[in-house]
């Protein structure tokens, strides 16, 4: 049998690799990752400060990256039973060359034995 702590290293390593995926995604304008791994009643917070739903979200995300070498930093993961916050910092190279900083929160809901995004706010500065 497993123990909560054995369950939950598995529950933040697959989290880890989710919000991992989430990033390479966002940079490749990957939808079809999207498609897979956000919930049907997914809505995302835009930095400009509008509420989008999955899809327009994945309309959104099919546009090509503003920018290169999207990274995320400081990631921290925490879970609540069946519900998972990924808090994170996000950096990446701007078309001008200078460095653009932000920060985004994705929530993730254990649905039918897996996680899915169910939410994500962007925030840039």
């Amino acid at each position: 049998m497993k123990t909560d702590a054995v369950m939950n290293q598995a529950d933040t390593d697959t989290l880890q690799q989710l919000n991992q995926l989430y990033v390479r995604s966002a940079e490749m304008s990957d939808v079809r990752w999207y498609e897979e791994n956000l919930a049907e009643d997914f809505l995302a917070s835009n930095a400009d400060g509008s509420i989008i739903d999955r899809a327009a979200f994945l309309t959104q995300v099919a546009r090509p990256y503003p920018g290169s070498n999207l990274e995320a930093v400081d990631v921290r993961i925490r879970l609540f039973g069946e519900l998972a916050l990924i808090h994170a910092g996000f950096k990446y190279q701007k078309q001008d060359g200078q460095m653009g900083l932000g920060r985004y929160t994705d929530t993730y809901a254990r649905r039918q034995g897996r996680w899915l995004c169910v939410s994500a706010h962007f925030n840039r500065f």
